[in-house]
């Protein structure tokens, strides 16, 4: 049962967040407490320790600090910032941290190349009637939670919890 919750949870918040993001400009502030939530809840369960679970915890509060500097410099949305935390949550302070981290900014980096180069051709992508989200065009943000989701999508496999999921399915 619990290494259900680990195989949706995660990988589910992360698709809500990314499709609101993309459709509203907003990523909703129950995603990132969902997670945060579920993972005191299910790494107990999954056999974490309580070490563990702190140097979890400790990621989160680093990459807290990093999101809240560039959400006070008006460089990140505070979604984005609550979304990447409560993700970062769950891979821990390891490998699979750096990982995540390293995807979402390859990720954000082609998803705003992308959108600025949309936002040239606005007048031909609406003419030929492609259905593209209206926001992208008018709002003066990137939706970087597509690219938290995507990080997170590639990243996950190798997190903790996912590994210790999969060990107690063999």
């Amino acid at each position: 049962m619990i290494e259900a919750a680990i195989f949706v949870i995660l990988p589910l918040c992360l698709a809500v967040a990314a499709f609101s993001d993309l459709f509203t400009m907003t990523i909703p502030n129950r995603v990132s407490a969902i997670l945060l939530g579920a993972f005191i809840v299910v790494a107990p369960l999954a056999g974490l320790g309580l070490p563990v679970i702190g140097m979890h915890l400790l990621a989160g509060l680093i990459v807290f600090l990093a999101c809240f500097t560039l959400f006070a410099l008006n460089i990140m949305g505070g979604g984005d910032a609550k979304l990447l935390t409560a993700s970062a949550v769950w891979f821990g302070f390891n490998n699979s941290l750096y990982q995540f981290v390293l995807y979402v900014s390859i990720f954000g980096g082609l998803l705003t190349l992308l959108i600025l180069m949309m936002r040239k051709q606005e007048n031909a992508i609406l003419a030929s009637g492609l259905p593209v989200p209206h926001l992208l065009f008018t709002a003066k943000k990137i939706p970087y939670g597509i690219a938290i989701g995507l990080g997170g999508f590639l990243a996950y496999p190798a997190s903790p919890l996912m590994q210790a999921a999969l060990s107690q399915l063999h």
